[in-house]
Parts: structure tokens; sequence; C-alpha cells
């Protein structure tokens, strides 16, 4: 029978002791072993047997699960993940080896790790270059602000959330949103043809104490406008703490960031965190399911699936992407660590952009990067505007995508998984030199010329 592999960790070990408040001298006499012992541990020269694991758990009364860690499972395969990247691919690092450096250097691993994610930003931020709008004459861009000030923070705000949930718990007790601001603040709801409302969907009327709703309103639209307007009432000291910490070059981003959070309070308002959290589970992730329970839109149940990442009641988290026939990304949510966050969606191949052929239509996809990761998508029409004869309307499309690990959790991937689509984060930053959809070279490529073959692909770049 084979020994277990044994167990490095000297770094967490000294993470540990500190801590602790105790000395290395300290931390041997606790656990009856000698100074020098503790040293060699925490420079990684000798392993940590079971019955030291056992004595640190018992000694400082800790959780073993805790105390033991995933023996550098995470650090590994993080590592063997930036080890795919294609600039490695002439280089033999086989698996056992990367293990090895994972566990046995977690310093040298952890400095390797942030010097690829420092050099993946300015690759991204190289590919930015000409791939973005032209910035405004203060060389501020607000949208660009306020999609950081989002997903600095992952989409999750348990400060709105915790106030979101004592307002619903009060609207519940005076019989809705209008009896809550009836209530609360005397304003009484209306609803007004669109020509009287003059382009707003709704209005506070402070002469007439009134909430203005424009009759073209579906209910669920016309409920998140009143959890809106409840939002902006009673969360403005949350909404100033939070955008406090921000970093804005205009006003204009930190009104469009503040305009976010307000949306956020109020889907929070609508979907409670505790109560949305429990039927997010009971219902496997089925999004049009979660929209019929808690009377709101395919779009904002999707939405706040995103924002699940409440500390001690996570549940999966979820990229969010919002496309207009044209490609236009004009909403981007990032909780899942997926690389299209900066990028919108670029590459033709993902299904978010042919789901207009198939209106209202959920369509799933399996998803492999260059790199080798995996992800699960779903996404969907969804249609804004509209409501009566005539009305504009604009037709977007929606995708939610969550890592391969995760999948299983969603009623949508009930099935085995078929071969996945091979995509990229964008052509510029994608090395698939076979894509016939592909409509630019990647950076840092030679191109091959095309006086003598003329590949499929629609560029022809060296392999090497």
């Amino acid at each position: 029978m084979a020994k277990d592999r044994p167990v490095y960790m000297g770094p967490r070990l000294r993470r540990l002791r500190r801590e602790l408040g105790l000395t290395q001298a300290d931390m041997a006499n606790d656990l009856e072993i000698s100074a020098s012992y503790v040293a060699l541990l925490e420079r990684n020269q000798r392993p940590l047997t079971a019955d030291m694991l056992l004595r640190l758990a018992r000694t400082y009364k800790l959780d073993m699960a805790e105390v033991a860690g995933d023996g550098g499972a995470e650090q590994t395969a993080r590592l063997q993940a930036v080890l795919k990247d294609p600039m490695f691919a002439d280089i033999d690092l086989p698996q056992l080896a990367t293990g090895d450096v994972a566990v046995n250097y977690p310093g040298i691993t952890e400095a390797l790790l942030r010097l690829y994610t420092s050099y993946r930003e300015e690759h991204l931020a190289l590919a930015d270059r000409g791939a973005e709008a032209e910035p405004q004459e203060d060389g501020a861009d607000p949208v660009a602000e306020a999609r950081r000030f989002i997903a600095a923070r992952r989409n999750s705000f348990p400060l709105l959330d915790d106030a979101a949930e004592k307002l619903a718990a009060e609207a519940e007790t005076e019989g809705g949103l209008s009896g809550w601001l009836k209530a609360r603040h005397n304003l009484r709801v209306r609803r007004l043809p669109s020509d009287v409302m003059a382009g707003s969907m709704r209005r506070l009327d402070r002469h007439r104490d009134a909430v203005l709703l424009d009759d073209a309103l579906d209910g669920a639209s016309s409920a998140f406008q009143l959890a809106l307007q409840i939002a902006y009432l009673e969360m403005r000291k949350g909404f100033d703490a939070l955008l406090k910490d921000g970093q804005f070059a205009s006003e204009s981003g930190r009104r469009l960031a503040r305009r976010a959070l307000a949306s956020y309070g109020a889907a929070a308002i609508l979907m409670p965190y505790g109560t949305f959290a429990k039927a997010v589970e009971a219902k496997r992730y089925d999004v049009e399911a979660l929209a019929r329970q808690f009377g709101v839109s395919f779009e904002q149940a999707a939405h706040r699936l995103t924002t699940l990442q409440k500390p001690g009641q996570e549940r999966v988290p979820f990229f969010f992407l919002r496309v207009d026939p044209a490609g236009n990304v004009s909403k981007r949510l990032d909780g899942a660590g997926f690389p299209f966050a900066r990028h919108g969606g670029s590459c033709p191949l993902w299904s978010v952009h042919r789901v207009f052929e198939t209106p209202r239509e959920v369509v799933t996809q399996w998803l492999e990067l260059p790199d080798g990761q995996r992800f699960f998508s779903i996404a969907r029409t969804v249609t804004a505007g509209g409501g009566s004869w005539g009305a504009a309307k604009v037709e977007r499309a929606i995708a939610l995508c969550c890592a391969a690990d995760h999948a299983h959790r969603l009623v949508y991937a009930q099935d085995a998984p078929p071969a996945p689509t091979p995509i990229g984060v964008t052509c510029r930053l994608c090395h698939r030199s076979q894509c016939m959809a592909r409509s630019a070279p990647p950076i840092g490529r030679d191109m091959l010329p095309d006086d003598y073959r003329r590949t499929r692909a629609p560029f022809g770049f060296a392999d090497g």
C-alpha cells in the first residue's frame, strides 16, 4: 500500500503562530517539542505529521480541517492553470513537479502567481487599446469607473442586503410596497399615461405627495421602480458609505455607481437575501421559476443571482453579460472569475450572440478557454420597453456563466456534458490558430505570408 505523501505547511504554521502572538519558543513549549523543530517545520525542512496536526488542533482549539488545509491543492491547481498558458507550451512541466513546487515552495508559487496576474492585467490593457471607445475630453470613462467599483466588490454589498431585508419585512406588514410608501412617507402611488410622464418611468412628486409611474410598465417593472424609490429614500447613508471607499475621476462615474447601488438595493428588497438564497437551492437555479416566485423579470432574477456572495451564505458565483444584436455590452458583472469581465462577448462562438435566432428560449452551452478552464453558460433574450402599440422596445440577450465545477447544481445541466465549445477571451488574446471566426490576429504572433499558402482561418500565423 502506498504511503501518504508528506505534508509540508511551513508558511501556514508560521502565519498561525503569529496570529496567536507566539514566539517559536512559546509554540515549542506548548507542543512539547524543541524550538529548533518548530523552525524546521516553518522552513518546510520537516513534514507536519498527523500527530503534530492533532497536537496543534487540541492545544489551540482549532478545527482540524482549518489546520490541515488542502495540502497545497488549491495552490497546485492555480499554478497548473497558469502553466497551461500558450507561452509555456514548449516547456516540459510535469504535473508532479508542479505539485512539488506548490507544496514545498509556497512563497515562490505565490510570487509566480502574482507576477502572472500582473502580466495578464497588462496583456488585457494592451488588448483594450484601440478596442474601446475614445475617452471623454477629461480623460475619464464613467462607465469603466462604475464597472471597476462594482467588480472590485464582486457585485456583493452585504450592508445593502441587510437593510433591504428589514425594509422587505416592513413592507410585508404594510401590505406591500405601495402600502409601505403610504404608511412611512405618506406617498401614494399613481399610474399615468406615457405622454403625461414625458419620457419618465418613475417620478417622485413632492408637491402632491405621490410616486408617479408610467402605466405602460408591466408588473415586474412597476414593482422594481417602487423598490428603487424606496432604496433612494432609505439607503442613502449606505450608498454614501460605500461610495466613500471608491476612487472616481469623474462625477459621472460616481453617479453611475450610485445608480448601480440603488438598483442593487431595489433588487434586494424584491428578492431578500435569505429568502432568495433558500429558493435558489430549492429551484436549482431555475431563473424562470425564481422570477415567477418573486414576481420579477427573467433579467432581474438572473442579475440577483450574481450578488449571492454574502460571507457565510455564498451560492454559486456567476458572471452576467447583457448584449444587443450588434454586440454592444450594456451590463457586465463578474462574480465567477470569468475572463470576459473586461472584454464583453467578443467571441462569436459563444451562444449569447446567437440566441436572437430563438427568442425567449434558454440556450445552454459548455465552454472551454485556451488555458483549459471550463464554464457552463445559459443565454436568453429579454425585452425592454414596449407595453403598448407603437411603444419603442429593445431586444437584448443576457448570459449567465459559472465554472464547470458548479454546473451540477443547476437544473440546466442535468445531462452529461457534451464536448465544450472552444472560445477565447478576445481575438487579440486568443491563440487558437484554426478558428474560422477570428476577426483579428493575436498580439505577439508572427503572421504567415499569403503568397504561397492560404489557410481556411482568416489569419495564418506561426505556431511557435
